[in-house]
């Protein structure tokens, strides 16, 4: 910083700008390390399911199905693929508390297919999903009440 020699007594505020140009140059060098891995992507291989309970599906409850084709099936009944967004609309609309909306899809299915059911359900008023999976063949729950019976079997086969 300089120092003024003159009489007149007059205060110079000049910011000090060194601080900011050096923020901003580490911001610069972020941006350009980061911004590329975001463009890239990145592979996502959804979880397996493990220590599931059964889902008991109530009569209010909704769910969409997409078969490996792609086609939807609303509460287990076929619909076009083009009136998903008309048929949740209706559905929601009316809904004041409950707007979850459960999802089976087929496992070979394309992640974008889920995606693109997801963002229609999303449009048409639907505030929650909820994805649901089988259990993993070949394992069993480590929640003895999740397994078919497994609370109320013990050893020997009978019930308490």
């Amino acid at each position: 910083m300089a120092m003024s020699v003159t009489g007149g007594g007059d205060v110079k505020a000049t910011p000090n700008v060194t601080p900011m140009i050096d923020v901003m140059l580490v911001l610069l060098i972020i941006f350009m390390l980061v911004i590329p891995a975001i463009n890239a992507g990145f592979n996502a291989i959804p979880p397996q399911g493990q220590n599931l309970g059964a889902h008991p599906e109530e009569d209010a409850d909704q769910v969409l199905g997409i078969d490996s084709e792609g086609k939807y099936y609303l509460n287990k009944k076929p619909i076009k693929n083009e009136d998903l967004g008309t048929l949740l609309g209706r559905i929601y609309e009316a809904r004041t508390v409950d707007k979850i909306l459960y999802l089976k899809a087929h496992n070979e299915l394309k992640y974008e297919k889920v995606i693109d059911a997801l963002d229609i359900a999303a449009k048409s008023g639907v505030r929650v999903t909820g994805l649901i999976t089988d259990q993993v063949p070949g394992t069993k729950s480590l929640i003895a009440s999740d397994n078919i019976g497994g609370a109320m079997i013990q050893k020997g086969g009978k019930a308490p």
